[in-house]
């Protein structure tokens, strides 16, 4: 198993991280850490765990210095990184000893060939690492009908096996990714690929100010959110995600390429008939107040 660990300036927190990976009760891995140009003791940090490790269990890569999805996305593409499972893995969370066993006891019963993605809900912890909550528990099924509109799960959950890696290889490095848990997301979704989402959570999701992305909770957060939706930032988010599926046209399922037909026509069709589009394309998200978002977004001509 390859967990593909992405540091960028995380001293503070990326020594406890890599002792909740040694403390996993799965225990053949190996850690690939792509380093963004880190300027802190982080590199330090790897290569005093990759002394104690070894160099075949903590391998340690420059990254491509594009930010932190092009970096995962960049993993993906070496050929030095040989797995039959992959697990994304942030610098500053804390797993859960089972978090690879329960995630690949569910992916050893999907076929090999068939693309596979395990996730799961979040712990929410503070910067010292105690428990201030939980991320939302969706419940709606995941699907590419629900993958255009919403990210279903942190990057940080997540497993996925060498057919789903085959797909993610096939990105244009030129194209903007979003966020590589959601791009993730929605190429297996699109792909007739197997996906599970667990309500138990499998990580300690830290918070704190240097995130990137912060957790999806609360009320306020959630309505942040919408704003972005409303205000065009969506619109744009929609316009990278379609463009970079051009080059898997041919991997997508008839019924995805079909929705993502209805989806294209609504965004640039007159608002009556944009409405209609977006009902036969079956585009949902995974709360009330989220939907609410999309019909407003799409009746505003912010999809």
């Amino acid at each position: 198993m390859a967990i593909l660990l992405s540091t960028y300036n995380g001293a503070p927190f990326l020594a406890e991280q890599l002792d909740s990976l040694i403390a996993q009760t799965h225990r053949s891995w190996t850690i690939y850490a792509s380093d963004d140009g880190s300027s802190d003791e982080t590199l330090d940090i790897l290569a005093a765990y990759q002394k104690r490790l070894g160099e075949q269990s903590l391998v340690i890569i420059a990254g491509p210095r594009k930010g932190f999805s092009a970096n995962f996305l960049s993993l993906l593409k070496r050929p030095e990184v040989e797995a039959d499972y992959f697990a994304y893995c942030d610098q500053d969370d804390l797993w859960e000893a089972d978090k690879l066993e329960r995630a690949l006891n569910w992916c050893l019963t999907i076929a090999p060939d068939t693309p596979s993605l395990y996730c799961t809900r979040t712990r929410l912890i503070d910067s010292s690492g105690a428990p201030i909550g939980l991320s939302p528990l969706f419940s709606a099924p995941p699907s590419f009908r629900n993958a255009l509109v919403q990210s279903l799960a942190g990057g940080n959950t997540m497993l996925f096996n060498q057919a789903t890696r085959r797909l993610l290889t096939k990105t244009d490095e030129n194209d903007r990714i979003i966020s590589h848990d959601w791009w993730t997301y929605l190429v297996v979704a699109g792909c007739n690929g197997a996906i599970h989402y667990d309500a138990t959570p499998s990580i300690g999701y830290r918070q704190h100010g240097s995130n990137l992305i912060g957790s999806n909770t609360g009320v306020s957060e959630r309505l942040t959110r919408i704003r972005k939706m409303l205000t065009g930032t969506f619109k744009d988010w929609n316009d990278a995600n379609i463009h970079a599926l051009i080059p898997l046209q041919q991997d997508l399922s008839p019924q995805s390429r079909k929705t993502l037909e209805l989806f294209v026509q609504a965004r640039n069709s007159p608002m009556l008939k944009r409405l209609s589009l977006i009902l036969r394309a079956g585009l949902y998200r995974q709360t009330l107040l989220g939907n609410l978002g999309l019909t407003a977004a799409a009746i505003l001509q912010r999809l």
